[in-house]
């Protein structure tokens, strides 16, 4: 029995799914076996040879003992177009479920162990406000609404890069999960606009992210006639900007890290400028001083400034304006020197408010006088 057409459509099935064609011969041989132990007069057990440059076809009936090893062998292969036509069905039955378990085990393999590896697909599905499927070109990938940038906007054919966190190999088949959120995003974002970064004359040292707000990226070089934030920056902002693109306006700030405690705080602070900054490197505390109209900026909206400088040196950071570390030191010194009580508190607070008028009415009476002398002598 010979299946020269046959052939033919399988190698051309193997080529456009991306198949090995041994595969899908193993697939219609099982498909074969199954249709013969269908037809009158078949064997119990069989097996079945393709041979792949000629198409021919041979079924082996089996003889089997006890224990499942065969006895006897001899060719019983059906002639006929019942035979032809049974196969085929079986084979198309068969074909199916073997070429998607096939493509399953090739998308698992191909993406296995590349967690951490940044991928671009095109959003397929949207089933708002929770999951997106990606369609990567040779598998789909799996967006979870934890893992979205949260408030972003995404449509059914958007090109989207994503991180990849997990890679499962599920009965279903190979499920790549991928994420927007996560900060390794940023960082292999920027990998792909700096050079630097790739070659290791760069390096990202700590990375604090708060997806769809604002991320701060640390980075130090190793080279001392590169200047990190100006190579992960850019001319212009070019570099950094094309990774705020991709985020959908995203802001990333760039600062340079410190061995000095002291420094990369008052740099992660950034945009604001810091005045002191005293470190408790026992207790990873840092108390920032700041002046008065730096503080906001500082503080940044809803702490969010003062909160990614935290994540990215990692020390609890208390931000202060100078005026008021002012006061609380002279309130410290003043409630040292002399305890006041509170009925000692007000009396004192109106002898000063008398004191205080009574020093403008006598600096007004000695302006008078000044000027009355001054009339004498002309």
């Amino acid at each position: 029995m010979k299946l020269d057409m046959m052939m033919e459509a399988i190698e051309g099935l193997a080529r456009e799914r991306g198949v090995e064609v041994e595969t899908i011969l193993d697939a219609f041989a099982n498909a074969l076996v199954a249709a013969y132990k269908r037809s009158p007069g078949a064997a119990e057990e069989a097996r079945v040879t393709i041979d792949p440059e000629s198409g021919e076809v041979k079924v082996y009936a089996q003889e089997l003992d006890e224990d499942g090893n065969v006895i006897r062998e001899w060719e019983d292969t059906p002639e006929g177009e019942a035979f032809g036509r049974i196969a085929a069905q079986s084979f198309k039955q068969v074909m199916q479920y073997k070429l998607r378990e096939a493509k399953r085990e090739q998308v698992y393999e191909m993406y296995e162990g590349r967690e951490g590896d940044l991928v671009t697909g095109i959003v397929q599905q949207v089933d708002l406000p929770r999951s997106v499927i990606l369609d990567l070109g040779d598998a789909e990938a799996y967006l979870p609404a934890g893992e979205r940038i949260p408030f972003e906007r995404l449509e059914r054919g958007n090109r989207i890069k994503a991180l990849i966190l997990e890679v499962r190999n599920e009965p279903k088949g190979a499920q790549i999960i991928v994420s927007r959120s996560h900060p390794d995003l940023v960082r292999r974002l920027l990998e792909l606009e700096v050079p630097e970064l790739t070659d290791g004359t760069v390096e990202i040292v700590s990375i604090a992210r708060e997806p769809g707000h604002r991320t701060k990226i640390a980075v130090v070089s190793h080279d001392p006639n590169v200047d990190p934030k100006g190579a992960c920056v850019g001319a212009r902002g070019a570099r950094v900007r094309q990774v705020v693109n991709e985020l959908r306006g995203e802001k990333v700030d760039v600062v340079q890290w410190r061995e000095d405690p002291a420094q990369f705080i008052a740099e992660a602070l950034g945009p604001a400028k810091v005045k002191e900054v005293r470190v408790d490197e026992e207790t990873k505390t840092a108390e920032v001083i700041v002046a008065d109209h730096q503080l906001s900026l500082a503080i940044g909206k809803e702490g969010q400034n003062a909160r990614l400088a935290a994540r990215l040196t990692g020390y609890k950071i208390d931000i202060r304006s100078d005026n008021e570390g002012a006061e609380e030191e002279a309130g410290e010194e003043t409630e040292a020197a002399v305890p006041v009580t509170t009925e000692e508190f007000a009396e004192n607070e109106v002898a000063e408010q008398a004191a205080d008028e009574a020093a403008v009415i006598t600096g007004d009476d000695e302006d008078q006088a000044e000027e009355a002398s001054d009339d004498e002598s002309e």
